[in-house]
């Protein structure tokens, strides 16, 4: 009997997860007709901003104001949130003439937000307001006013904020993509903000950033036992050997690959010079190269290392796949 419940429960939760996903996405549909002459002149107030870009909202819709200057921080538009409570402690100080003010309340009524208004307006600021009530306070003292009303809200009771806000955070992010093309935002210009990010590490970071350098090199001339070869790459803690003529420049490679193929066919291998046994003319890479770049070229030859040359083919460094692992690269 408890199972027959369960199961009832569950088609009940499905429905409603359902039923509330569809009311949400048929407000956005309804949205698309009010994309018109308001919403562009929003756009490139903000786009023609010479000052920041400053957000602001009460509670659910505050949350959404808080994404919505993320956002536009992270693709070339600078932006400043600001809670209304604490703006009116203090926090308008942040606020110039050079600045547009964009705020987000679903009524246009909030006490905090509306004793902000009159000082604003002092301060010379444009307002773009996002509300659900066009005859409102905030419409009226507002330059622009971009309409997120809904029909209903997905909330049983009506009360909380979810229809609204998904409406108010998917024309936020209609507002972002359009200023962020009108900029010509590009792939290196979201990495020089997102460092820390895959993407970032995939633009930004070069070669000589990872690589391991000055004694960390696994370095051995051409006559060395490859006994000695060993102990080099051993206490290297590498897969390989670099392997360079009397001017530093590269020659060529010893890898454990290199001693396995090798071991049956030269049993005194170890008492033999590297150039002997070595994989000649190797593959290798400048310090000025993308590590994504070079990841690729490990990748398609199927090699673990790569030595480091400068324009003269001498060897500055070696990058091993591991380097890439620790960089987050691959």
């Amino acid at each position: 009997m408890g199972r027959s419940k369960e199961v009832i429960a569950s088609k009940q939760i499905i429905s409603k997860a359902r039923e509330v996903l569809l009311l949400e996405s048929q407000e956005i549909k309804d949205l698309i007709p009010r994309i018109d002459a308001s919403f562009t002149k929003a756009v490139n107030i903000i786009y023609k901003c010479r000052g920041r870009v400053v957000v602001s909202g009460m509670g659910k819709a505050g949350i959404i104001a808080q994404k919505f200057s993320a956002t536009l921080s992270s693709t070339g538009t600078p932006s400043l949130w600001v809670h209304p409570a604490e703006a009116a402690h203090g926090d308008l100080g942040r606020i110039t003439s050079q600045d547009v003010v964009v705020i987000l309340s679903y009524s246009g009524h909030t006490e905090e937000i509306k004793r902000l208004l009159p000082i604003l307006k002092r301060i010379g600021t444009k307002i773009i307001s996002l509300t659900g009530n066009k005859n409102s306070p905030l419409a009226k003292y507002s330059h622009v006013v971009l309409d997120v009303s809904v029909k209903k809200e997905a909330c049983p009771l009506g009360l909380a904020p979810t229809t609204s806000t998904t409406v108010m955070l998917a024309l936020c992010d209609a507002l972002s993509v359009c200023i962020q093309q009108l900029r010509g935002f590009k792939e290196e210009d979201f990495a020089l903000f997102h460092p820390a990010g895959s993407l970032g590490k995939r633009l930004l970071l070069k070669v000589e950033d990872i690589m391991r350098k000055g004694k960390e090199i696994p370095l051995v001339k051409e006559n060395t036992s490859v006994r000695e070869v060993l102990s080099k790459i051993t206490s290297s803690k590498a897969g390989a050997a670099v392997v360079v003529n009397k001017n530093n420049q590269l020659v060529g490679i010893f890898t454990d690959g290199d001693l396995r193929r090798k071991l049956l066919r030269y049993p005194s291998i170890l008492d033999m010079e590297v150039k002997k046994v070595m994989t000649p003319t190797p593959k290798y890479i400048e310090k000025d190269m993308l590590a994504s770049s070079a990841a690729c070229i490990l990748e398609e030859y199927k090699i673990d290392e790569l030595p480091v040359v400068d324009k003269k083919k001498k060897v500055v460094g070696i990058l091993d796949i591991q380097d890439l692992l620790e960089a987050g690269i691959i």
